[in-house]
């Protein structure tokens, strides 16, 4: 706590003293036109998250707090907390604490001053995340708040920007205002992280087509990523002349040049909607966090130039040449805040914690709203005119893909403020059609293309969803979404945890995605493995096989979004997207009508069971829904074996219950599960299975290899089959063996 006592004492010290660091940028307080009152509250803001920030690491050193970045260095994001409205939603650096104090003032019944201990000290009271964690946000502020420490955070910015001109486009009454702009901070370290290369690329891309983008990117330059320094000159010159996106250089240890290069921004932004790049110059104080020990990787000389550099002392010697406080002004100013600080701490300590499961996990999803005002009623006539001349035809039998080409249809006239967004969604229809012809009939506001870069496209989608719309992107391929699963697991699914329910982001997340596509595309087209979205908290995972199935899911989709802001995830079988026949050709058994009755939906609880044999079930979903059905008409028409196979729908939460329910009086079960044995479905569903099913017997499971799907028919070694399948259930059937052992077969 060497360099915490010495930044405490030296404010009195040097004010006394006079000895107050030279202006590093030309800006006067005069040329800002600021008012003595406006310069002292900004000035008071400053002074008072750097006593918060001395107090978090007081209270640490003693067990009572339990986050200790500070914003110490980088108190000249106040001047951004006064320069721009708090009706501007603000995507905020995790440094930001000046801004936060100073953009309360615009809302007087926010006390952010307690707001911030309480975070602090994990207080249960704390009004944005409940002590779920430390985080600078405000529902009332117009603030989300951020966990992301990689960036992360850029992409949704950028999607929130892109929703401001859309709102006005639709005429929809959304959150933010048609003239609002977004802010968006961050470091310099964070800078190189791909989220935000990528977000600049892509807000490039999005300016030089001439579409607006009120977007404010502020990179808190402080010279060092945690101890990795920020070569000098990098950023200035990276960004000085990138096409598209305007860069404003600024001294953010001015609080004048703060002010007036912050106008300038804002003006681009705001009024010419272009994309800014602000580059703010500053300092860090107190090291990285409280076990951060800087001296072991930073000169003394260095740590003393940073310490001389005080934004508080920047802005001392500015109020001291404007003659607008004196000396003893200024040091009795920093000791009453200090008393403050002091007295709100003794308080916050003894607020309670969050002491349950239960409590900690209430707000992992979104407590039920009001009924969407976006939702039309009456649509009849509306349906009639957007299907024109399949009105009458969609009673017919259709395949898996035209049926939800048909949901989707009808989701975009039901709710006014879906999107449905991605890689050749619009003119081409998507890579299968599936969204074939639903450009023609809502044109690009509805329907838009984005640039072929996964992160962008759920970026986008998250930042609208901020917005009040509900979008529907797509990842072309399931493969693709780990270029940018962060996005769901680290911002879209824990929004709603960290805010106690009061910001959500709802979306539905279409993935063409799993195998057998008879040898076509290898690894990167028949991607089987979700193990990668099976564990993040509060999502949806659907997976239909049949196109009347695929259309109730996603309804219930669509409601568990508008209703609770879920993030839910809809996986659809590529190789099912055009399948007709289902035990021989021309049979079209697995066609299916489209749902007529918008009010026909699969709940979560809801599974479905082809069959009433007892002799054995078939747990299985997608492709081995497909597969198993074939197996049990061989197993009866053969062998007189009379079985049941289970359709799961739901791979998130499964649906234990009904599971259990329509294996009653079952003794024998095979998993047939088409993803990797490890990390796949089959795993939670054996534990379930023998956790809760008592009377169980015979447990086998078949799943595809544990390796990466190749070309032609080769692929056919890998995945489990119907002879596979047949197989199985031939040894289990007249197998008396009980459940000790739980053997697998991969294919």
């Amino acid at each position: 706590m060497i360099n915490l006592l010495r930044v405490y004492h030296q404010f009195e010290e040097k004010i006394k003293e006079e000895q107050l660091p030279e202006s590093l940028s030309k800006a006067k307080l005069k040329e800002a036109n600021l008012n003595q009152n406006q310069i002292i509250s900004i000035f008071e803001s400053q002074i008072t998250i750097r006593h918060l920030d001395l107090e978090s690491r007081r209270l640490k050193a003693k067990g009572l707090s339990f986050y200790t970045i500070s914003s110490a260095g980088h108190e000249g994001n106040t001047v951004f907390g006064f320069s721009f409205p708090h009706t501007d939603m603000a995507f905020l650096h995790y440094r930001s604490g000046g801004f936060m104090l100073q953009r309360a003032r615009q809302k007087p019944e926010v006390d952010m001053v307690k707001n911030i201990l309480l975070s602090c000290v994990a207080a249960k009271n704390d009004p944005i995340s409940s002590g779920r964690h430390k985080v600078f946000g405000s529902f009332e502020l117009n603030v989300p708040p951020q966990t992301s420490t990689i960036a992360s955070h850029l992409p949704k910015a950028f999607g929130a920007a892109i929703s401001i001109r859309r709102a006005k486009e639709l005429d929809l009454q959304t959150p933010l205002a048609s003239n609002s702009i977004i802010l968006c901070s961050f470091g310099d370290a964070s800078f190189n992280h791909a989220c935000s290369q990528t977000t600049f690329n892509a807000a490039q891309w999005l300016s030089y087509c001439q579409i607006p983008l009120p977007i404010i990117f502020i990179c808190e330059d402080n010279g060092l990523g945690i101890s990795v320094p920020t070569p000098p000159g990098w950023i200035e010159n990276n960004m000085k002349n990138r096409f598209c996106l305007s860069y404003i250089k600024v001294d953010g240890l001015n609080i004048a040049d703060l002010y007036l290069k912050s106008k300038e921004a804002e003006y681009l932004s705001r009024v010419k909607k272009r994309p800014v790049f602000l580059h703010m110059s500053c300092v860090r104080l107190l090291g990285h966090a409280g076990s951060d020990i800087e001296s072991s990787y930073l000169s003394k000389d260095l740590i003393n130039h940073n310490e001389s550099n005080d934004p508080l002392l920047h802005t001392a010697r500015q109020i001291l040449e404007a003659n607008l406080l004196s000396k003893e002004e200024i040091v009795n100013l920093y000791y009453k805040i200090e008393k403050k600080i002091l007295s709100l701490s003794k308080e916050v300590i003894g607020h309670p914690h969050l002491e349950s499961a239960a409590e900690i996990k209430a707000t992992i999803t979104s407590p039920k709203r009001k009924q969407n005002s976006h939702q039309k009623n009456h649509i009849e006539f509306e349906r009639k005119r957007i299907f024109a001349t399949d009105y009458h035809k969609l009673k017919q039998k259709r395949t898996l893909a035209q049926n939800i080409n048909h949901a989707l249809t009808d989701i975009l006239i039901q709710y006014e403020n879906t999107v449905i967004l991605g890689e050749d969604v619009a003119h081409k229809g998507g890579v299968y059609n599936v969204t074939s012809n639903l450009y023609k009939k809502f044109g690009l506001r509805r329907v838009f293309n984005t640039i072929l870069d996964e992160t962008t496209i759920l970026g986008t989608a998250i930042g609208m969803a901020h917005n009040g719309f509900i979008p529907i992107p797509e990842i072309q391929f399931l493969a693709y979404l780990h270029n940018a699963e962060d996005q769901i697991r680290g911002e879209a699914s824990p929004l709603s945890f960290f805010s106690s329910g009061q910001f959500i982001n709802p979306m539905i997340v279409r993935i063409p995605g799993l195998a057998y596509q008879k040898g076509f595309g290898g690894h990167f087209h028949n991607e089987n493995s979700i193990a990668v979205l099976r564990d993040i908290p509060g999502i949806v995972i659907a997976c239909p096989a049949i196109g009347s199935d695929a259309v109730r899911m996603l309804r219930t989709c669509l409601d568990l979004a508008q209703s609770q802001g879920i993030v839910c995830i809809f996986i659809e079988p590529i190789a099912l997207y055009s399948t007709k026949d289902l035990y021989k050709k021309d049979d079209k058994l697995w066609l299916s009508s489209y749902p007529l009755d918008l009010d026909e939906k699969i709940r979560l609880s809801q599974i479905k069971a082809y069959g009433k044999g007892k002799q054995m079930a078939i747990l299985t979903y997608a492709n081995g829904l497909y597969l198993s059905r074939q197996a049990q008409d061989t197993l009866k028409r053969k062998y007189s074996y009379d079985i049941t196979v289970i359709d799961i729908r739901w791979l998130k939460p499964i649906a234990v219950k009904a599971i259990l329910n329509a294996c009653s009086g079952i003794k024998k079960v095979l998993i047939v599960d088409e993803c990797r044995q490890t990390g796949s479905l089959s795993e939670e569903l054996v534990c379930m299975l023998l956790e809760k099913k008592e009377d169980i017997k015979t447990l086998k499971r078949i799943t595809a290899e544990d390796c990466f799907i190749p070309i032609g028919e080769a692929h056919t070694y890998l995945l489990p089959t119907k002879e596979k399948i047949i197989e199985s259930c031939l040894n289990i059937i007249r197998s008396n063996k009980s459940k000790k052992s739980i053997p697998t077969d991969s294919n």
